[in-house]
């Protein structure tokens, strides 16, 4: 499977992710899912200037992921899907039934959020649907960059991950 790490990161594409995640996997395409990203050339661009001229950005909606999804993973390249927020990787999940590992990466605070790492504001329905990804089988965790522990979500809705 060549998606490396299917990421939460409501920053998109930044440096942690495109240096921090993306040399130490060998990136080598980002497949951004955000239907509003998706629908705007501008933004597009802004995104594009963010990454090295050897990695390749793809820009999807939901649903277009969900019908590219078997070619993303079967690209021989490394590559990484993120997604904003919970909602839309819930969405993806839900429209794939194919992602077994979401990776929490950063989650920032907005009013009605609780900390739960120096990294992570999650509010109620958030954590549930973190919850109900976990209960569907899937492997949720928490880590801002690949050195870091991987913090199991027991560990990131209580806390207790540092």
């Amino acid at each position: 499977m060549a998606l490396e790490l299917y990421r939460i990161d409501d920053r998109l594409i930044h440096g942690q992710v495109v240096v921090g995640w993306g040399q130490p996997l060998d990136l080598r395409f980002i497949v951004l899912v955000d239907d509003e990203v998706a629908a705007s050339d501008w933004e597009q661009e802004l995104y594009r200037m963010g990454v090295p001229p050897d990695m390749e950005v793809y820009f999807d909606t939901v649903t277009g992921a969900a019908e590219n999804l078997s070619r993303y993973q079967d690209d021989e390249r490394r590559g990484l899907l993120l997604t904003g927020d919970i909602d839309t990787m819930t969405r993806l999940v839900d429209a794939t039934g194919d992602i077994r590992r979401v990776n929490v990466g950063g989650i920032h605070h907005k009013p009605g959020r609780t900390q739960r790492l120096r990294y992570v504001f999650l509010n109620p329905a958030e954590e549930a649907q973190l919850r109900g990804l976990e209960g569907r089988g899937l492997e949720v965790s928490a880590q801002d960059v690949p050195a870091a522990r991987p913090v199991p979500l027991d560990e990131l809705l209580t806390g207790n991950g540092s």
